[in-house]
Parts: structure tokens; sequence; C-alpha cells
């Protein structure tokens, strides 16, 4: 839950330091997030949003991702269930989470074109919740 919470709050802090300051002028901890944000995101500057002339430090659909991953850790929380009901539910929701990302994975490699980084990252959302979601359950099972 602490993780979901505070890599987005991360992202969101080393972006506002790099809208602030100039390339030498900014804090070495938010250049270190945004090397960290390299090594599991592409940060590719067209596929990634940009606010007050900085990019943001992950793409469109890692931005969806990790977004949603606080909000579904917190409403989860509420929501204690059983060991089985847990693993059913898991399966089938991370199953149906992932066919929007699915779709515009499909739409790029399948050559109809590239879906807007609005639509990456919309797609992304339902995904990011059900890993939280996935993640926290399997922490607090309870058995």
């Amino acid at each position: 839950m602490i993780g979901s919470l505070v890599w987005p709050l991360l992202l969101g802090a080393a972006w506002w330091d790099h809208a602030e300051h100039q390339a030498g002028d900014r804090s070495v901890w938010s250049v270190v997030v945004y090397m960290a944000a390299g090594r599991v995101c592409h940060q590719q500057p067209e596929r990634s949003f940009h606010s007050r002339t900085a990019q943001w430090p992950v793409c469109a659909r890692c931005a969806g991702l990790y977004l949603a991953a606080p909000f579904a850790a917190a409403w989860f929380l509420r929501r204690r269930r059983s060991a089985t009901q847990i693993d059913r539910a898991a399966y089938r929701g991370m199953a149906l989470a992932a066919v929007p990302t699915v779709l515009t994975l499909a739409w790029e490699w399948g050559g109809l074109g590239t879906p807007t980084n609005v639509v990456r990252f919309l797609s992304a959302l339902p995904l990011g919740a059900a890993i939280a979601w996935a993640l926290f359950t399997v922490t607090h099972r309870i058995d």
C-alpha cells in the first residue's frame, strides 16, 4: 500500500523539480527518480505527457498504471476476503483489466495507427488498479 502511494508521489515531485529548474539546477534525487523510472519505462518523448515544458518521468501508459494503483489499494483495503475468493477474483480481474491495454497494443502493432497518450493513459488505469489489487490482496490474505 505504501509503495503504491510513494512511487506516484515521487514521480510527481521529480516532474515538478524538472519543470521548475534548468538541467544544471535540478535536485540529485529528482534526477535519480527519472533514472529509476527509465529502468522500467522507455520514456519516449512522443509517448509521454509534457507539462510546463517538462516531460513526465514515465510514459502515458505507465502513468496510468502508477496513478491507478493507490486508489485501488485504498479501495481494496476495505474489502478483505478469504484466500480462495481472492485467488479466483484476482485472476479474472487481471485478465479483464488487461483487455484495454492489450487492445491499444494490438492497435499499434497491427499497423492501425498510434493511439494518443490520453488513450494509452486511460487504457492502463484498469490494469494498474488490478495489479495493485492483486499485490495488496496477496499480502493481506485471511486464511
